[in-house]
């Protein structure tokens, strides 16, 4: 049977049958879950729902030697780097791992480290959470610090957040390019695709069109990247602008302003980012926007809305 390179098209059909398929499993993975643990305990786990919702899915097709449902659909097929057998179960296993479970580590820990290094005393919790021994470590280590080394982190962490973003958006504009590897993972295991059936030539005007689109995508990456580092120059001096003038309050102005500082109801946690719903409810921004992702209505008076109605207040205190 003749085989041929997968296309750009098929790679990306089949990339977003795929999502769509993990997201029906997810979904009600979080509803399953929602139901019988309730919402705290949901909000504390989704993270890791999402990810067992994903293995669950890789597990049963790729790591079992078969298409999953999006190669099915465009008639591709999985090859190891020499073009001429499918992958090893343990190049597959590194697929799988590299696509799942190495973006969750990454998340699960630079949010850790930003908590800890912005944290003015240690936090500490009595129940188990997700990766709780890792935090541990991370308290210990930031312990260490001085608060000088502390505070030089926190633009570091908040800079690589940033360029993992910016790496995946990098890697999509070379794949518009050059037409291989659309996930980062099948890059990083050397797994590539053959279409199977149909093999006429491509129109080279497609092939034409996703170059061109992948150049517009490194320029508008390029004007992200130059917008990011003016963002961040003007966060630097709002948080400095901010410690002269608290540094100018009376002491107990500045402790009543202090135990004011409320915390989210979805993470029991200071409020990072602060988010208005149109009820006037306060949240973390990425708490809440969670939340809508699987309910558009508010966490405490159960009011609807819809998710752009959200407002970030910038410089709320």
């Amino acid at each position: 049977m003749p085989v041929v390179p997968a296309n750009q098209p098929q790679l990306i059909r089949s990339s977003q049958k795929d999502e769509y398929y993990q997201n029906n499993l997810t979904n009600n993975a979080n509803e399953l879950f929602h139901t019988f643990a309730g919402s705290k305990r949901w909000f504390q786990w989704r993270k890791e729902i999402e990810l067992l919702s994903d293995l669950t899915y890789y597990v049963l097709t790729t790591s079992s030697g078969y298409q999953t449902l999006g190669e099915e659909y465009v008639s591709i097929i999985q090859v190891d780097p020499s073009k001429r057998r499918i992958p090893s179960r343990m190049r597959r296993t590194a697929l799988i791992v590299c696509h799942t479970i190495v973006p969750y580590l990454l998340d699960k820990v630079l949010i850790c480290i930003e908590n800890e290094l912005e944290a003015e005393a240690p936090q500490t919790s009595r129940t188990w959470r997700p990766l709780s021994h890792v935090r541990l470590w991370i308290q210990r280590a930031v312990g260490m610090l001085t608060e000088s080394q502390r505070k030089a982190l926190i633009p570091l962490v908040f800079a690589l957040q940033q360029g993992i973003t910016l790496l995946y958006r990098l890697h999509v504009a070379l794949f518009y390019i050059t037409g291989a590897f659309y996930h980062i993972g099948k890059r990083t295991a050397g797994v590539s695709y053959l279409r199977v059936g149909n093999v006429a030539g491509d129109d080279p005007r497609i092939s034409n069109s996703y170059r061109l689109l992948g150049a517009l995508s490194l320029l508008q990456l390029g004007i992200t990247l130059t917008l990011q580092f003016n963002n961040l120059r003007q966060r630097q001096r709002a948080r400095h602008e901010w410690k002269q003038h608290r540094n100018l309050l009376p002491s107990h102005q500045v402790s009543q302003s202090s135990s004011r500082s409320s915390r989210c109801v979805l993470c029991l946690e200071e409020r990072r980012n602060t988010s208005s719903t149109p009820c006037g409810h306060l949240f973390c921004w990425e708490c809440i926007t969670e939340w809508c992702n699987t309910k558009t209505e508010c966490p405490l008076c159960r009011e609807k809305f819809q998710p752009h109605r959200l407002v970030f207040l910038r410089n709320y205190n």
